[in-house]
This record gives structure tokens, sequence and C-alpha cells, in this order.
């Protein structure tokens, strides 16, 4: 059977579907991966990664025969989708199955900032209710203006989502799309008409730190910030000094930027909601995702066509 190099963890059902046709080797089980990749990189036709680990440069420049990595996830900018054409390497990764579930995350942070949640939760649990009364008021989520970072496929789910909240939409994205939206070609222009920003673009050199000062100071002192995407698109150490000051009023973050490190100063701040990244991390999307990440293996194995590959291999 061809050999297959894994890298990163695949459910039972993932790792019994490859195995019946692959002969899987673990990046993980390798002490020294730089020496194994030495001796054995060269049989390795087949990668099964995800968007976290990805391929670094130095795995894939020794894996020279190489044909395709399937990524479980949306985002591959882990992976040098670039260098991969250039080889004749085909990358393909898992969109759609999991729009919906990343969008109900960005509403329920949304929401979860903007009715106080935790900190409500916590006024219960300490017996503040019984002690002080009510907790302080909240404010409502209904016909906000909205803007969305990226308005594509998950982009178009959370707008979808958030329509029973009467919002007005804005978005901004490198070109315009077809949706009933409106464009703005500003990112801080756009931010200092919101009420909320909403983060779900890729990540990557193009937009590492996109949002940045300007733009958090543009939303403003009652103004939401809500990341769904990559950690790296937020100037991260510029977000904890605009909450900390109260420059930007809320967070609600399922991303960061050396994630799964998350700075004590971020994790100390009440005006911050704070996520694992659990964006699509439900038992049945995770489940079709890993479903898509073997069809695509096979299917290229069996005939050279895959099934949903990253816009460069299109």
């Amino acid at each position: 059977m061809p050999d297959l190099l894994q890298i990163g963890g695949a459910t039972e059902e993932m790792s019994a579907r490859v195995s019946a046709a692959f002969t899987i080797h673990k990046a993980s089980d390798q002490a020294d991966l730089t020496g194994w990749l030495a001796e054995h990189g060269d049989k390795i036709t087949h990668v099964q990664t995800n968007g976290h680990d990805g391929v670094k440069p130095d795995v894939m420049a020794a894996l020279t025969n190489l044909k395709m990595i399937s990524c479980y996830g949306v985002g591959y900018d882990n992976i040098d989708a670039n260098e991969a054409v250039r080889r004749g390497i085909m990358v393909t990764h898992t969109p759609n199955v999991l729009n919906e579930e990343v969008a109900t995350t960005a509403v329920l942070l949304m929401l979860a900032c903007y009715r106080e949640l935790l900190r409500d939760d916590a006024w219960v649990r300490a017996g503040d209710w019984e002690a002080k009364g009510n907790s302080p008021l909240t404010r409502s989520a209904d016909n906000q203006t909205i803007g969305i970072l990226g308005m594509g496929r998950i982009g178009q789910a959370i707008a979808a989502k958030l329509a029973p909240w009467n919002p007005t939409i804005l978005y901004h994205t490198r070109s315009k799309k077809d949706v009933p939206y409106q464009y703005v070609g500003d990112l801080a222009k756009m931010a200092e008409a919101c009420d909320a920003l909403i983060i779900i673009t890729p990540g990557g050199a193009a937009t590492h730190h996109l949002v940045n000062g300007e733009v958090m100071n543009a939303l403003g002192p009652n103004g939401t910030l809500i990341n769904v995407a990559r950690g790296t698109v937020i100037d991260e150490q510029a977000m904890i000094v605009a909450l900390s000051e109260g420059r930007l009023g809320w967070a609600g973050l399922d991303v960061f930027e050396h994630e799964p490190e998350v700075p004590q100063a971020l994790r100390d701040l009440p005006n911050a909601t704070l996520l694992p990244h659990v964006g699509s991390a439900t038992h049945e999307t995770r489940a079709a995702m890993g479903k898509l990440t073997v069809d695509n293996l096979l299917s290229h194995l069996n005939d050279g066509t895959v099934i949903s590959p990253v816009p460069e291999c299109q």
C-alpha cells in the first residue's frame, strides 16, 4: 500500500478508513522526525494534516515524492499552497461542512458579549443575586450595525444567522461580492460605522494584524470585536491594551495569536469572552470534516481527482 504521513491526530473512524488504503506513519511517533524523513521521506505520497499543524516547509521539502495533502479544516495557512502548486502537489481542505457551526459560534460570542453572559453567570454562582440584588443592565443585540470582515461562505452564514436580530450588515473584503449587504472599501471606516465587527477572513501574511489599533479605536468604547477566523488577524497586544483602557468595549474570541497560549492579561479582562478554538467543535461537524478529509485522500488515490481542492489548486 502507498505510504501516508499523518500529522496531528485523527478519529478512530478516520484512521480505520485510511489504514485500509495506506500504510500510516505518524509524525508524533518519531522522536527525530528530521532524521526519519531523511531516511523515509521519499516513500511518502500522501499527507493527512490539519489547519493548525499544517505541513512545515522543511517537512514538505523532505517529501520528494509527495502527491497530495489532505487538510482537516477549512483554514490551510500553515501549508504553503503556492509551493505545492509549483511542485504539482494537490492540496485539499474541508470547506462548507463547517460553515453553519462556525457561524453559530460567532453569533454565540456576540450575544455573550452583549448580554454579559459570563458576568451574570458568575453573579448567580457567587450568591450576589441574593446578597446584592439584580445584576447591572446589559445591551440589546437588536437593530445593530454589524460589520463582517470577510464575506465568503461562513461570512454569509453569519449574516443569515443574525437576521432575527434585524441588523444592518456591512462587509469588507478585497473586492465586492454578489451579496445583499453594503460593501465598505476601508476597514477602519467600516469599524467606525459599526456596533460590532466580526472577523471571518483567512489567516496568513496578507491578513496579519489587519485589525490593528486604528481599527479598534474606530470601533470604539461601545464596540464589540468578534474573531472566529485566525488569531493572527488581530494585533493581540494592541487589543489587550484597548480593552484594558476602555478604548474597545468588548471582545469575543475563539482564536488567539499564539494559541493555545493565551496571555494572562487577556484572561484577566472582564470584558473578554474566550473560547478554546471550538468554532466547529461539535460531534456532527467534526465527523463531517473527518469524512471529507478521508474522502479526498481516497478519491485522489483512486483516480487522481479530489472533492474540495484549495483555491490555488483549482
